[in-house]
Order: structure tokens, then C-alpha cells, then sequence
């Protein structure tokens, strides 16, 4: 098993076991971008030095703009440039926004939260429109959705693990200036009060799901059957936190082998059965962007 492969099925288990309905091509692809994904992720989740985890950063970010670096994962990252056409901007963009949570992570507005999905999810939606060979410009839009959507999931699974790492991602704007210490034990008015956050970002989460499969038609088939599965087990895990009342702060839930696999046979249904899924004809809802675009902060 190459190294990419095993940082995919050791971190990323519902991508994994969707991404073996891709060609072996798109699939080898999508490992190495999944790897480097990670790799950046984990210069700032395992940093026990913030100056350390920003300077490992920053060479990242040079290495992407002189094509030169010492390190294997960028260099396959690097070369998997050269063989598509990743933008680098996006990969630029998602070093900002894991950067970002090497400070004080307090979101304050649905916005915010949005921004921030978009810059550590919502790039790496855009750039697997490049590793499946997606050329059509309308897909874009649709592919960064998506990934909102599933961070979105992420923060609502992970309340309380984000808050033992000293963040609080559900925005103010909802839940009060909430500490991350509050979280870890909340007493019965503030649980009330996350389980409201959560279901708030669940609730828009949804929206960004609904507006990324409407683009699944741009993709080739059989990328279109393995994103669809992988978009439909993570609202699972999402439906998982909702019949737990939306308590995400001691627990996490976990959809496990068996879920996914009625979730890929769902998805598969949906694929044979509904041609909504092969269209290539929908018109995305620029509200959705509000947020990217510079705008005030909304609640």
C-alpha cells in the first residue's frame, strides 16, 4: 500500500471506502490530494509549538510557489499539479485557513463559519474537480459546496473534541461568547444552548448538500457514483447527531462498515434511478457565496 493510501484509510475511512468506486486513475489521485490535505491539517492539529507549526506552514507555501521542496508528500502534491490543472490558489487559500486555527478559534458569525468551511473544505472540492478531470468552469461552485457541507458536519459531530482542543467553531452569533472550557462540561442551560448551535449547522449544512449533488452531473460517472456515496454518508453522520438530540459534546458519532455500506447502496439508487444526479444543466444559488464575497457578516 503506498503511503498515500494508508494516510487515506487510517484518517479519511468514509472517503476511503468511496473512493473505490473511482477509476484506479481518479483514485490514486485523490489519495495523494487526500495526503497532502492531511498533512497540512496535522502540522496545526499536532503542533505543540504554534511558531513551529506556522513556519512549517509558511515552507509549505513557498514550496507551492517555487515548485521546489525536500519533503515527499508536497513534492507528490507537486507533481500531481503538473499532471492536472489544480490550482494552486485553492491549495493556498486551505494553508490560510488551517492556519487560522493556530490562534484563538472563537467563530462569530454564520458567515465566519461559512469562510472558514470554505477555506479548509470548500478548496479541497475544487480541487478534486481538477484530480477527476472536470474541465467545465459551472462545476466549481457546486464541488465547493460540497466540502462546506461536510466540514459543516465535521463541527457539528465534533463540539466537544474542538473544544478540548480549545476552539469553539459554532458562532457567537448563536451561541453566545461561549469559552471552549464551557463546552466540555456544559451544565443543562448551556447544553440547550449547543444543541440549538448544532442543529443550526447541520440545518445549513443541508443547503450546501442539496446545491453539491445538484452539480454531480458535471462529473464523470463513476466519480459521480463515489462522491455521491461519500456526500451521503456524511449526512449520515449528520442524521447520526440529530437522533442523538444534537449532543455532540461528550460523544461522537460514527457511522461505521455498516452504515456506509446502506449508505453506498443508497447512493447507488439514487444514481441508477434518478436522473436529477446526471444533469449538467443546474444553475447554482450565488446566495450560497455570499459569504466568499466580502460581504458584512450575517447571523
Amino acid at each position: 500500500m503506498s503511503n498515500a493510501r494508508a494516510v487515506l484509510h487510517r484518517h479519511g475511512r468514509t472517503f476511503a471506502f468511496a473512493s473505490h468506486l473511482l477509476s484506479p486513475q481518479h483514485a490514486k489521485r485523490a489519495e495523494t490530494l487526500y495526503a497532502f490535505c492531511r498533512y497540512i491539517d496535522d502540522l496545526a492539529d499536532k503542533a505543540d509549538d504554534i511558531r513551529k507549526a506556522q513556519n512549517a506552514l509558511d515552507i509549505v507555501r513557498r514550496a507551492l510557489l517555487s515548485d521546489r521542496t525536500e519533503d515527499s508528500i508536497t513534492q507528490a502534491f507537486l507533481e500531481l499539479r503538473t499532471t492536472t490543472t489544480l490550482p494552486t490558489s485553492a491549495a493556498l487559500v486551505l494553508i490560510d485557513g488551517v492556519a487560522s486555527d493556530l490562534g484563538v478559534v472563537r467563530i462569530a458569525s454564520e458567515h465566519d463559519l461559512v469562510r472558514y468551511a470554505f477555506s479548509v473544505a470548500g478548496t479541497v472540492g475544487v480541487m478534486m474537480c481538477a484530480v477527476l478531470d472536470v474541465n467545465d468552469a459551472r462545476a466549481i461552485p457546486f464541488a465547493s459546496d460540497l466540502g462546506i457541507a461536510m466540514q459543516l458536519t465535521n463541527i457539528a459531530r465534533d463540539v466537544g473534541a474542538d473544544a478540548r482542543l480549545g476552539r469553539r467553531y459554532l458562532p457567537a452569533s448563536w451561541v453566545g461568547e461561549l469559552e471552549p472550557a464551557a463546552i466540555i462540561a456544559p451544565d443543562v442551560a448551556l447544553q440547550s444552548v449547543l444543541r440549538d448551535g448544532t442543529r443550526r449547522t447541520l440545518t445549513l449544512a443541508e443547503h450546501y448538500y442539496r446545491s453539491g449533488e445538484a452539480g454531480l452531473g458535471f462529473l464523470p460517472w463513476r466519480a459521480r457514483l463515489a462522491i455521491l456515496a461519500a456526500a451521503r454518508m456524511y449526512r449520515a453522520i449528520g442524521k447520526r447527531v440529530a437522533s442523538a438530540d444534537y449532543r455532540s459534546w461528550n460523544r461522537r458519532a460514527e457511522l461505521g462498515t455498516a452504515g456506509k455500506c446502506v449508505e453506498a447502496a443508497r447512493a447507488a439508487g439514487v444514481f441508477l434511478f434518478d436522473p436529477r444526479v446526471h444533469r449538467k444543466d443546474a444553475q447554482h444559488d450565488t446566495r450560497l457565496h455570499d459569504a466568499l464575497c466580502g460581504g458584512d457578516s450575517a447571523a
